[in-house]
């Protein structure tokens, strides 16, 4: 572990303290939950960067704007196959996936 200084913290301390540690039930919760964050933020950023509307995206990828503000905003479970289809007939884009192990 590395020394405090000045009694701060690293980022890791902070989420060990406040989920759990890597691999706690409430961790991955925490993390799977920051995932669909992220991604909700990337197909924001990439709609908004083509001046697309939540709606002018959803027909393109054949969902409904609701469903587009509700990943967006990292509030709902995305299908694979749907965001593959977002990504490629909404955006114009390839998803690239990797896996750790």
């Amino acid at each position: 572990k590395k020394a405090k200084v000045n009694n701060l913290s690293s980022f890791d301390e902070h989420l060990d303290k406040k989920y759990g540690r890597k691999g706690s039930d409430s961790r991955e919760k925490f993390e799977q939950e920051f995932d669909a964050f992220k991604i909700g933020v990337l197909i924001k950023e990439a709609r908004t960067k083509k001046h697309l509307t939540q709606k002018e995206l959803a027909v393109r990828a054949g969902t409904t704007k609701n469903y587009i503000s509700r990943i967006e905003n990292g509030a709902s479970d995305i299908r694979l196959t749907t965001l593959m289809r977002v990504i490629k007939d909404g955006l114009g884009g390839t998803l690239k996936l990797t896996m750790n192990l």
